[in-house]
């Protein structure tokens, strides 16, 4: 009997990680990613994966798939010719954004490219109002004379979002049959299907996005899933969105705008996973890949999600984990500015070329060859045999960086390091301090296959007491897919004072949402105990420009509404510092999620036996905070379980290395995990 394999495939900048799990067994292969086709790299991991394995392709059970292409479309701004339609007057909305600046004190600063041009911005007469009246009718008209436009045009895809269609669709629903009926065969999408909120810029933008990004996911996903198939997998393609849950290919074709954190998004999950197994509910995560580094926060078990993300330039208002990214990955390049100060990034090497000492003929000095040569890594263990690039190579380019900044190689390749540590300790201030989350109280979760070469440091300087190295660091984002729930998110504005809210109107909207949930779970075989749903409604003191979200029963009373009116004063003071329970608050959003819970395999390794010592593999001179060391470097493979013993230390595994500072102390958990107690 064939046994069932889950697989889990993550695309990053530099490498494509695959993760299969058969029998409770876990495997991994990386390959170089190729940015020309990501869809290559996949195919290319499967295969590894079948001949060095012996993963049989048909027993795939489950292929889920991270994937950055709507994220890298956004990023360089390579999307489908795309149309908007707006209400009459509103067709600059995009141009017009909003008031805010990057920099207050600079006045020559400019605004992004529209997603959509101007020429290819439409108007149609016809309004209702905030509460969904009808004010004008449709004109049809202008609608069928739009259509002829588009025809002339050749648009991929459109964009329509009209006014307060959270309260009344009908218009929109309208201008969608009408281009159908003069025979618009392009992509449409409403902004009351994929953003009913309210802001209209957020809303329009938003709808913009996803009408620019269908066609790119759609060709993307249809060639994915070809190849795989091709391949011999039989198991339908799923999709990680940046909510931190799973969908079906086709739902992230319709909603490509939900994919766009859909990496990062991963490696939270799994950094959660794996916390709660060792008992860890708050936690900061650190996932430093080859070209940047994700940082994130997760309280109680459950990590912080969003609606207020910026990708590239542009604010994307639907519902994500709450990352923040930094240039910081082991590919960034080192530079000099014109100053004479040491930079780090954003530029990276990349996949290709890489880093120097991948050996494939990259040049530019990065953050791991600067872990190179400072002892931290071994050029005959890193990664595969034929990546590894020769010492000679490194030592040239930083003896060109430090005669630059005017140092020696080996400071200017500690300077590397402490200005990666710099920024990527500024990111996880953003998301702990500035949220109003002591480091004191957290354990840093670090992955990525660099993540562990800085976290100790990082964690020393947060005064976070301990970092948990998961045993899969290297690859945890692939990890995370196999373990992440399927989830659908449901929303709609509703702005009221939270005093005349009818509790009937809210629980029939949730009430709505629950039945469409309930029947897309359903169809993916969540029924029961396995299908969840959760509510929350956003509220805001009245005169306030932003909300906080709180969570509700789906059966909406007086009382529960009242428990959610004092449970917002409680959520505003724990993040802002003050409350007004005086203050009339109003009802601004109600949304659902519907959770198809998934069961994790279970993926807890056997008992290693033996001594700490016959892990030793050599003693090397390794350079930490500009002071060099005599360290011990361990084998993780063969370090047993309950394992302990004090840095300085490296801990060499197959897809990451672990350093251990002086003064901090290490064990081995029972899941193979590596925690690192950092000390006062």
């Amino acid at each position: 009997m064939t046994e069932e394999t889950r697989v889990g495939v993550d695309v990053g900048g530099t490498f494509t990680d695959v993760v299969t799990v058969r029998d409770g067994r876990l495997s991994v292969t990386k390959v170089p990613s190729t940015p020309d086709a990501p869809e290559r790299g996949v195919s290319n991991g499967l295969d590894a994966a079948v001949e060095r394995d012996g993963v049989q392709a048909s027993s795939v059970s489950f292929f889920g798939h991270g994937t950055t292409v709507a994220t890298n479309a956004v990023l360089e701004g390579e999307w489908a010719d795309t149309a908007l339609v707006t209400t009459a007057g509103f067709r600059d909305a995009l141009e017009i954004g909003r008031q805010n600046r990057p920099d207050i004190y600079d006045f020559d600063v400019e605004k992004p490219d529209p997603v959509v041009e101007r020429d290819r911005r439409y108007e149609v007469r016809g309004r209702v109002d905030e509460r969904g009246e009808e004010l004008e009718p449709l004109s049809e008209a202008d609608a069928r004379a739009v259509a002829a436009e588009l025809r002339e045009s050749g648009v991929e895809s459109v964009a329509v979002s009209l006014l307060f269609p959270f309260e009344n669709d009908a218009h929109e629903r309208r201008v969608r049959e009408i281009l159908r009926e003069e025979g618009i065969d392009a992509s449409i999408s409403l902004s009351s299907t994929v953003l009913p909120e309210i802001r209209e810029y957020e809303r329009t933008l938003t709808t913009a996005l996803n009408a620019a990004l269908k066609p790119v996911i759609d060709r993307y996903v249809g060639n994915l899933s070809e190849d795989v198939r091709e391949a011999g997998v039989e198991a339908p393609l799923k999709i990680m969105q940046s909510n931190g849950g799973i969908i079906t290919a086709e739902a992230a074709r319709e909603r490509p705008v939900n994919t766009l954190l859909s990496g990062p998004a991963a490696g939270v999950q799994g950094a959660t996973h794996v916390a709660t197994a060792c008992g860890f509910e708050d936690i900061v995560t650190m996932d430093m890949g080859g070209t940047s580094c994700d940082v994130s926060v997760v309280t109680d078990g459950d990590p912080l999600v969003t609606t207020e993300t910026t990708v590239g330039d542009y604010p994307v208002s639907v519902p994500t984990v709450d990352v923040h990214t930094v240039g910081a990955g082991g590919g960034s390049i080192a530079w000099v500015d014109t100053g004479g100060a040491l930079r780090v990034g954003p530029r990276s090497a990349g996949a290709e070329p890489g880093p120097i000492c991948y050996g494939r003929g990259g040049t530019d000095p990065t953050i791991t060859d600067a872990h190179l040569l400072l002892g931290r890594i071994d050029p005959e263990a890193f990664l595969a045999d034929d990546l590894s690039g020769t010492r000679d190579a490194v030592e040239a380019a930083f003896e060109s960086l430090a005669e630059e900044a005017g140092t020696t190689p080996e400071a200017a390749a500690q300077g590397v390091v402490d200005v990666a540590n710099a920024n990527m300790e500024r990111a996880l201030r953003v998301v702990s301090v500035e949220r109003g989350y002591d480091p004191r109280e957290f354990a840093v979760v670090a992955f990525g296959g660099a993540g562990p070469l800085h976290a100790a440091e990082l964690a020393d300087a947060l005064d976070a007491p301990r970092v948990v190295v998961p045993r899969t660091a290297g690859v945890l984002s692939a990890l995370g897919l196999l373990i992440s729930d399927v989830l659908y998110d449901y929303s709609t504005s509703r702005v009221r004072p939270l005093a005349e809210v009818d509790p009937r109107d809210v629980r029939d909207a949730f009430a709505d949402f629950v039945e469409d949930g309930r029947e897309r779970l359903e169809d993916e075989g969540f029924a029961g105990d396995a299908a969840r749903f959760e509510a929350s409604v956003d509220l805001r003191y009245a005169g306030q420009s932003f909300e906080l979200s709180v969570p509700v029963a789906p059966e909406v009373d007086e009382a529960e509404l009242a428990d959610a009116r004092e449970r917002f004063h409680e959520a505003h003071e724990r993040r802002y510092g003050h409350a007004y329970p005086e203050e009339p608050v109003e009802l601004v959003t109600l949304r659902l999620r519907a959770r198809g819970l998934v069961s994790p395999p279970n993926l807890e390794p056997e008992r290693r036996e033996g001594s700490v010592e016959d892990a030793i593999t050599e003693t090397r001179r390794v350079v930490l905070s500009g002071e060099a060391f005599d360290a011990r470097v361990y084998d993780r493979t063969r370090l047993p379980t309950d394992a302990a013993f004090e840095g300085p230390a490296v801990v060499e595994g197959e897809e990451s290395t672990t350093v251990v500072h002086p003064g901090q102390t290490v064990r081995v958990d029972d899941a193979a995990n590596l925690v690192v107690e950092v000390g006062e």
